[in-house]
Parts: structure tokens; sequence; C-alpha cells
């Protein structure tokens, strides 16, 4: 199965995402990591390669990531954890829904969930 790694500089934010992901997830594995080690606001590579490699047992994680240092660090934690994992260029909320959705079927791959949290990406909202 895929795994999927909510990223954001708010640790409430994160787990937000993840709790509302999660109703349409199935047995899909969410890890929602977010703020600073110091519980403010920001992100760490460090906690970001944690919440990677708590699920080295998938077969590779898709991460959604909020704002440009979220990126920077995930690129850094993907470079260090022992997964495969890649980073969704897609809106956080509604990539991470379309992410868990299709990382819960059988035939998911790391493509197969990028591409779809990618594509929330082009989902108008009116």
């Amino acid at each position: 199965m895929i795994g999927i790694v909510i990223v954001s500089h708010s640790e409430r934010a994160a787990e937000g995402i993840r709790e509302v992901a999660a109703e349409m997830a199935g047995d899909v594995s969410i890890v929602a990591v977010g703020g600073d080690p110091d519980g403010g606001l920001g992100t760490s590579a460090p906690e970001i390669q944690g919440a990677l490699d708590s699920l080295s047992d998938e077969d590779g994680v898709v991460v959604l990531v909020d704002l440009g240092s979220a990126v920077m660090n995930t690129e850094l934690a993907i470079e260090m954890a022992e997964v495969e994992a890649e980073i969704a260029d897609a809106p956080i909320l509604e990539g991470a829904v379309n992410a868990a959705v299709t990382a819960n079927g059988s035939k998911a791959t790391v493509e197969s969930v990028l591409e779809a949290a990618e594509e929330a990406g082009e989902v108008s909202k009116l």
C-alpha cells in the first residue's frame, strides 16, 4: 500500500488535513507532521524524516506540503529516509483527499497516487 505524509507549518493544520483525508482513506496510513520542534510554526527535516521512516513498510509514500520551506525540508528528509517518496505539486487538502482515495485501491502505486493528488489542482471550486 502507498502511505501519505501531510507536512504543514502548523501542527494543528497538518492534523486537521490528516483527519479529513482519513475519512476517505480506508486502511491507508496517513501521517501528519507540522510545526517546529519547539511547538511553533515551521517545519523540521528530521521530524519529516521520522514520519517518512514510520511508513517504511509501505510500498512508497506521497507527501503533500503547504508552503515553500516545507518543500525544502521535505526534500532533505526524503534524501535521508528509508522509503521511496515523492512530493505532490498539489493543493494540500484537496490533494490529500484525492491521494487517500487512490491509495486505498489495490493497484495503487506512488505514481498513481501522486497523479491523483496533482489532479486536485485542476478542479475548480465554483
